[in-house]
């Protein structure tokens, strides 16, 4: 008899703590759980509609950034949708143009990202065209 007591009192305890997390106006344990599955879908929405959110400002993001810092040096800073060998193509293309670089900062976790600080006496609008045309050729 204690022990049907017992759980009576812990699926009350249950019940209250999640008719407090729905924030259900209700009394009822069918319209708790109720209120609890609707909740745990309105949440499933949410979350999906940030992942579809997120896709679409990974798939969408592209920056480059080219600023000259001295005489014959340029700052780089690139921010792309990840590509299957786009840092090798960047490279091929720096090598291609002579282009030195000094020092480079490469990330890929979500996006890809670059920072580079390079040497070279070609135009920055230039060295820009032609990472942005590397780009398009990586997403194809």
């Amino acid at each position: 008899m204690a022990c049907k007591m017992h759980r009576r009192i812990a699926m009350h305890k249950k019940l209250q703590v999640l008719r407090a997390l729905t924030k259900s106006k209700s009394v009822k344990k069918r319209s708790i759980i109720m209120d609890a599955f609707r909740y745990i879908y309105k949440l499933r929405l949410q979350v999906e509609a940030i992942q579809k959110e997120y896709q679409n400002l990974v798939n969408n993001i592209q920056e480059v950034k080219v600023e000259k810092v001295g005489t014959g040096c340029l700052v780089l800073r690139i921010r792309c949708k990840k590509g299957d060998n786009l840092l090798v193509s960047i490279l091929e293309a720096f090598e291609e143009m002579n282009i030195n670089v000094l020092k480079a900062r490469v990330s890929s976790k979500h996006v890809f990202g670059m920072e580079a600080i390079v040497q070279t006496d070609i135009d920055a609008s230039i060295l820009n065209q032609a990472i942005h045309k590397i780009i398009n050729e990586n997403d194809n």
